[in-house]
């Protein structure tokens, strides 16, 4: 994959509610066109990494910050800005919004983790949009999925939970391990106007982010970026909102997989994924008859050979959209 040093463009988009989004292209303006979503919700685009998944001498590689969050405006870091248009459906008109400002027809979409759901519930909403779909680590933010990654990987993680689980019942949000989600009390502590309390939540909840997703990773390891107490606090409150929503995606998007049947697709997925056990793919995958699923045994929530798989499935239809360009 070739890379350069700065972006080809990049801009601020005004996409109504008070919201302006981030944007950057990478690549030729004539290439094929592709559209990269974070993970998270809240994760940024951070040095724009997302571009050397991309053959950039024929893609016109292209990413955003979602609401919220990174160098889009207003700052969910911020206790005063309101989440109440921040939610798939606004993330998805967002998108096509970038799509149509950049004046692109169709694009091959990539998406890595909660990236991956945005990613199924934008071709949902626009399948003559997407050329493609390329997903890394993949969720669908279903409850299910959510109630596992909070509570259920405890069992893996027992000591971790427990500090976890217990931070919020000392909290004073009324959570009692065993009666109601712990994704809800995180929710109301990072909504809270007492900005100590919301600070150590948003650490106890970075902690315990760094212990689930470390299998398959090389072991426990804190992510700089929870340094950044904006990035954090950013991060947490995105994340809890639409974890405790669940996803905002209603119906289930498993439950519409079958809307993706004339896009092709490609799944990878780390088996040591303990955070996102590799059923939910599995599922996806049965789903949906145009989709390719490569389980990787040796990484987890991401991981080098999955890097690589994620090349070689952006060149795979970066060629079909040429080939069909070409009438092929």
């Amino acid at each position: 994959m070739t890379s350069n040093d700065a972006p080809t463009q990049h801009g601020m988009l005004d996409v109504g509610d008070g919201q302006r989004i981030y944007w950057e292209q990478w690549g030729p303006s004539d290439g094929v066109p592709a559209v990269y979503l974070h993970g998270g919700p809240g994760g940024t685009l951070n040095a724009s990494q997302f571009r050397r998944h991309f053959d950039l001498s024929r893609v016109r590689a292209i990413g955003l910050e979602q609401r919220g969050c990174g160098r889009s405006t207003p700052h969910a870091s911020d206790p005063s800005t309101s989440l109440s248009t921040n939610t798939t459906a606004h993330l998805i008109a967002d998108i096509e919004a970038l799509r149509e400002h950049l004046g692109v027809d169709a694009w091959i979409v990539n998406g890595a983790s909660w990236g991956s759901t945005l990613a199924l519930a934008y071709a949902l909403a626009h399948p003559t949009r997407v050329l493609g779909i390329v997903l890394v680590s993949v969720t669908t933010t279903s409850r299910a999925e959510v109630d596992w990654i909070t509570e259920g990987v405890g069992a893996v993680f027992p000591e971790a939970w427990d500090r976890f689980a217990t931070f919020a019942e000392q909290a004073g949000v009324g959570y009692c391990r065993g009666h109601g989600r712990i994704v809800d009390a995180y929710g109301q502590l990072l909504n809270s106007d007492d900005l100590v309390l919301r600070d150590s939540a948003s650490r106890e909840w970075a902690l315990w982010e760094d212990v689930h997703i470390s299998i398959g990773t090389g072991g426990i390891r804190p992510d700089p970026r929870w340094d950044d107490d904006r990035f954090r606090l950013a991060f947490v409150r995105l994340t809890t909102h639409y974890w405790s929503h669940d996803g905002f995606c209603d119906p289930p998007l498993l439950d519409r997989a079958a809307g993706l049947r004339d896009i092709p697709g490609v799944l990878i997925h780390g088996r040591r994924d303990v955070s996102g056990p590799a059923v939910t793919a599995w599922r996806l995958h049965r789903e949906w008859p145009g989709s390719t699923l490569h389980v990787d045994e040796g990484d987890g929530h991401g991981g080098r050979s999955m890097a690589a798989r994620w090349d070689t499935a952006n060149d795979e239809l970066t060629n079909r959209a040429l080939q069909g360009s070409n009438g092929a």
